[in-house]
């Protein structure tokens, strides 16, 4: 279903798994072409050290590129599914602060999202995205592979076999 980016904005926000972890989505790009969210330092998700847990970074960058990409490709007339197929972490310094992050989808990677929808059906691809703290220093880096199916390609498939 493609939605407005503020419609969206305010369904994200008020999430449950994602606002009691006090992850914050600022804007959805026009489009759909990007994301900028925050990460809020709170007792709900604060870890032993005094830092943010790992869990709720993790929440914070699963949902977003399938989000783009689903967003983006429905705009375009396509009929797809996408989800995170899976995802690497790698802490590299306490979250003492505030986090936030971008991701951004380029013409490239959209053209190539969809030249492979066309072709086999399935795009399959691993995007990164980096976590800063409020001093802008890099505390965490998320690889999170996405997986996206054009429903239709299924269908003319499974028509062209049984026919």
């Amino acid at each position: 279903m493609a939605i407005s980016e503020g419609l969206l904005k305010w369904i994200v926000r008020l999430y449950p798994p994602l606002f009691f972890q006090r992850i914050w989505v600022i804007r959805f790009d026009k489009g759909f072409r990007g994301v900028n969210v925050k990460v809020n330092k709170s007792f709900f998700n604060r870890n032993y050290n005094n830092s943010i847990f790992g869990g709720t970074i993790f929440s914070a960058a699963d949902p977003f590129y399938p989000l783009l990409f689903h967003q983006v490709l429905t705009r375009k007339g396509y009929n797809v599914i996408a989800w995170s197929k899976s995802a690497q972490i790698q802490f590299i310094k306490p979250a003492l602060t505030k986090l936030r992050f971008n991701i951004n989808l380029s013409d490239e990677e959209i053209a190539e999202a969809e030249q492979v929808l066309l072709v086999g059906g399935r795009y399959v691809k691993t995007h990164p995205i980096d976590i800063c703290n409020e001093a802008g220093e890099i505390c965490v880096v998320v690889m999170v592979e996405v997986y996206v199916r054009n429903l239709d390609f299924i269908e003319t498939y499974n028509e062209s076999v049984y026919k």
